[in-house]
């Protein structure tokens, strides 16, 4: 069989990353395996590229003009939602015509349009779409957030600045959304279950299949090994409890850093005594500004993607902890457990569906500062951390291993090969 993933980025960003990770796993279970991507980062010979030229930087730039014109020329939440107004019709490349299954991934600020969409499904090759936010299943935006307008209709769109419209961008990119649904048939792949009711209660895919698959994860390499040594080899500190943030862009306001300031700072208030006793390992672009921001000794780490150093760095800390105020399935809390390291997140999207509370790590209140801090103090002082670490391995090999998700995915291809 032969599998074509589509995917914005090979490397960048969460959803690239789970879809590289996919082809591979797919490759070791006798899958011809393919990734198509605009934007290439390896020199793996089945990643393919698109021919980069100016239009591919055009196309890009010409969605965020159309965007930022129904935004009141505002850059309010400009990179919050996407039209698919741009991109690349695909159907004529050869990786395309050999396959005998699309999936979809992340395909957003250019790469597919969604007259490309359509003309994919207009082949009639089944379809798969491993959605990694909310976008296929709303008018515009990547995360709803509090608004359930994409149940019934968009229009109205919070996500757009200025005085709402009942017949906005949103509404028109809903509209041509249902149309292209309503004519084809697309098998819908949720990586969490809280995605997957998100999905059930949209009106654009209501009567599609909706699949639930988590993410893979190599758990032969992400698993846990010895901390001294993983501290060594980042050159951190052996007596210190650490703890372990990090994201693409530290300071993107969605990933929480403002809580994790604030969590830190309550947490030197009652607990003076952790300023000797505790540290924060970064990792991500602009990590190095978290260090005037916190008060405790702050060891900043470039955007690690070397998985093997990724690894060290999971094992070299005694906990994750991830702020996010919007996640689906975070990559970053299943490499964490995998290496026997504790998570502490907020009940938000997917996250309370790979911590279990008390179990392997903790899971405070939505946006509570206290609580999170307290999840902190909890995990770096059970008596049986030992357990907690175990309990996270056990958990991250049990639901995210490579050979389980790849399985399930080709139990899907085929049935769906089948139907034809």
């Amino acid at each position: 069989m032969r599998v074509l993933l589509i995917s914005t980025s090979e490397r960048m960003g969460g959803a690239a990353v789970a879809a590289s990770r996919l082809m591979d796993a797919l490759k070791n279970h006798g899958i011809k395996a393919k990734l198509l991507v605009r934007d290439k980062q390896t020199n793996q010979i089945t990643v393919v590229s698109l021919n980069h030229n100016w239009r591919l930087v055009w196309k890009f730039v010409w969605e965020r003009i159309v965007i930022w014109r129904a935004n009141h020329f505002k850059k309010h939440n400009l990179f919050a939602v996407d039209i698919a107004n741009t991109g690349t019709d695909i159907t004529s490349l050869p990786e395309f015509q050999q396959a005998d299954v699309i999936h979809l991934h992340w395909i957003n600020q250019g790469m597919l349009s969604l007259k490309n969409i359509r003309k994919i499904l207009e082949s009639g090759k089944p379809v798969v779409w491993t959605m990694h936010d909310m976008w296929p299943c709303t008018g515009i935006c990547h995360h709803a957030r509090e608004c359930t307008r994409y149940q019934q209709e968009c229009g109205e769109c919070p996500f757009l600045y200025g005085k709402k419209h009942k017949h906005d961008l949103s509404y028109r990119i809903f509209r041509q959304k249902k149309d292209i649904y309503a004519h084809h048939r697309i098998t819908f792949v949720t990586c969490s279950h809280w995605l997957e009711e998100q999905t059930r209660q949209s009106a654009l895919t209501a009567n599609q299949q909706i699949e639930c698959i988590p993410n893979p994860l190599n758990t032969n390499l992400f698993r846990p090994h010895n901390k001294q040594n993983a501290r060594q080899h980042l050159q951190l500190p052996v007596d210190r409890k650490l703890i372990l943030f990090g994201a693409f862009k530290i300071t993107d306001k969605r990933k929480g850093i403002d809580y994790l300031v604030a969590a830190c700072k309550l947490l030197a208030e009652q607990h003076p005594e952790l300023k000797e006793q505790m540290a924060v390992v970064t990792f991500g672009k602009q990590s190095t500004q978290l260090a005037e921001m916190l008060p405790f000794k702050v060891y900043p780490l470039d955007y690690v993607n070397n998985e093997h150093r990724l690894v060290d760095m999971y094992n070299a800390v005694d906990l994750f902890v991830t702020p996010s105020l919007e996640e689906n399935l975070p990559n970053t809390i299943m490499e964490a457990m995998a290496c026997g390291t504790p998570c502490v997140g907020f009940n938000v999207g997917g996250i309370p569906e790979m911590i279990d509370h008390l179990h392997n790590g903790y899971v405070a209140c939505y946006k509570a500062v206290d609580d999170f801090a307290n999840g902190i103090y909890w995990a770096l002082t059970e008596p049986d951390y030992v357990s907690l670490s175990e309990q996270a391995y056990r958990k991250a090999v049990s639901h995210y291993s490579e050979d389980s998700v790849a399985k399930r995915y080709i139990d899907l291809y085929n049935k769906l090969t089948e139907r034809r």
